[in-house]
């Protein structure tokens, strides 16, 4: 894809190079030629006025020699005869042949003639005995001059025009293969049995969507894996009460060699279901942990805790808002532990604030972080330092303050961190920082403050600062 993507912008722009770029040329050569034929015709017509007032041959010469090539021998005069048994005249270099000189006065109009070493320009001017012409050589040089370097520049421009364009379809070609490449080793990881793979959702949109169908995929066959690993240990469990009835229906066939193979039968069957139920139970623990290192999708898992949370909002008439989780948002934490902090957000804001007061959950994603920002309508809290240490004592309002440690304890195992302040609600706002790869957000980090600037206008803006000093009136933890 990436060759493919540099091969159509070399080809496309050396089609636009090659399509401005000759005509431009061309047009630089014809102006060289304009520039030249344009300065032969000015010296030309300096020479007319002379030509009306006199045809004396010295003052015609004093006329050349003063002209701006003249000295060079590039000007000439052709002269006619000035009366009966005279002869023309021919002042200064002539080059042109008389067939040309003759052709010129006869259209009465200004011609070009080819010479030896480049053309000659005709001008016929009236004068007293007839016809004068005026002869300027314009040599070869002097057509193309500068052309060569117009061409030069052109072709720079145009090379650096090519070699520009491919870089760019390079590093786009770099950026759609990179996601591709992931998720190609992903998904081979996967089939050699690495359910713990998951691919970064980055990139082109399409392939944002193919990761995330990807992780959602690898999700469904732990969770798969999980529910066959417990069926076989179940099966494995139910079968124990039948071979208890086996063993002592064979201890009660006395002895004979009928009866010892009975007996052994039914032993080897027993090791065999202690085997498989110690297996299932080993497997299941792995995949348990291979979850949760996978991580989860934080946008999947607030939707389905808002849904349980809303009937109850419901019944007490609450205004509840959530936003951000309209594309997944992984991070690396497991499934149950961010559902077990959202409930205990959530179950915080039932518990100690009226019924009626409104709440929300946003979701915030950067390339280093995600937060997760859960705000209410209430009186807020008074000490917000101490609500998150109660987790190591008992509060004073009845509340063992487990739910903010339990945040606490999540967000910290990420390398991010909890903080109470002020929401835009006018009650309080939890804001858990979970960091992504380990990655402990830098407070003066480019992107961390353009995320922080972006959700500080409420939270952890002036009202959160007064909040953080305790001088905001509060309801609990």
């Amino acid at each position: 894809m990436r060759w493919a993507l540099v091969k159509v912008a070399l080809a496309v722009t050396t089609m636009v190079v090659v399509a401005f770029a000759v005509p431009l040329g061309l047009v630089v050569k014809e102006m060289a030629s304009d520039r030249a034929y344009g300065g032969a015709e000015r010296q030309a017509a300096a020479l007319g006025p002379v030509l009306a007032i006199t045809t004396d041959r010295t003052q015609l010469e004093r006329a050349l020699a003063s002209a701006e090539t003249g000295p060079g021998g590039r000007i000439g005069i052709h002269v006619p005869a000035g009366g009966k048994g005279g002869d023309p005249a021919e002042i200064g270099a002539r080059r042109a042949a008389a067939a040309d000189v003759a052709a010129a006065i006869r259209l009465g109009r200004a011609s070009i003639a080819q010479v030896p070493g480049g053309t000659s320009l005709l001008q016929p001017t009236a004068v007293a005995s007839g016809i004068a012409v005026v002869e300027v050589y314009v040599p070869d040089d002097a057509l193309t001059n500068g052309v060569a370097t117009s061409w030069a520049v052109l072709a720079g421009v145009g090379l650096a025009l090519v070699i520009g364009s491919v870089a760019v379809a390079d590093r786009l070609g770099t950026r759609m293969v990179r996601p591709a490449e992931r998720l190609s080793a992903a998904a081979h990881d996967l089939g050699r049995g690495d359910l713990g793979v998951r691919v970064q959702e980055d990139g082109p949109k399409e392939l944002r969507s193919a990761a995330s169908a990807f992780n959602s995929m690898a999700d469904q066959v732990v969770q798969l894996l999980t529910h066959e690993r417990e069926l076989a240990a179940d099966l494995s469990h139910r079968l124990r009460t039948p071979l208890t009835v086996l063993r002592l229906n064979a201890a009660s066939l006395g002895d004979g060699p009928a009866a010892e193979q009975t007996r052994a039968a039914v032993e080897q069957l027993e090791r065999e279901v202690d085997q498989i139920i110690r297996t299932a139970r080993a497997q299941r623990e792995h995949t348990v942990q291979v979850a949760a290192a996978a991580g989860c999708d934080a946008a999947e898992v607030i939707r389905e805790r808002m849904d349980f949370w809303s009937a109850l909002a419901e019944d007490e008439d609450r205004t509840a808002r959530v936003a951000g989780v309209d594309r997944p948002v992984r991070v690396p934490v497991a499934r149950p532990d961010l559902a077990a902090a959202l409930d205990a957000m959530l179950g915080n804001v039932f518990r100690h604030t009226p019924e009626g007061t409104a709440f929300a959950v946003d979701v915030h994603h950067a390339d280093d972080a995600v937060i997760v920002l859960v705000s209410d309508a209430g009186a807020g809290i008074a000490d917000p330092a101490a609500a998150l240490r109660r987790g190591h004592g008992g509060g004073g309002d009845g509340s063992t303050g487990l739910g903010l440690d339990i945040v606490r304890q999540l967000a910290e195992s990420t390398g991010g961190d909890v903080r109470i302040g002020r929401s835009v609600l006018g009650g309080t706002e939890v804001r858990v920082w979970l960091a992504l790869d380990g990655r402990r957000p830098h407070p003066g980090g480019r992107r961390g403050h353009r995320l922080r600037r972006r959700i500080g206008g409420g939270a952890f803006g002036r009202r959160g600062r007064r909040a953080a000093r305790g001088t905001v009136p509060g309801a609990g933890s």
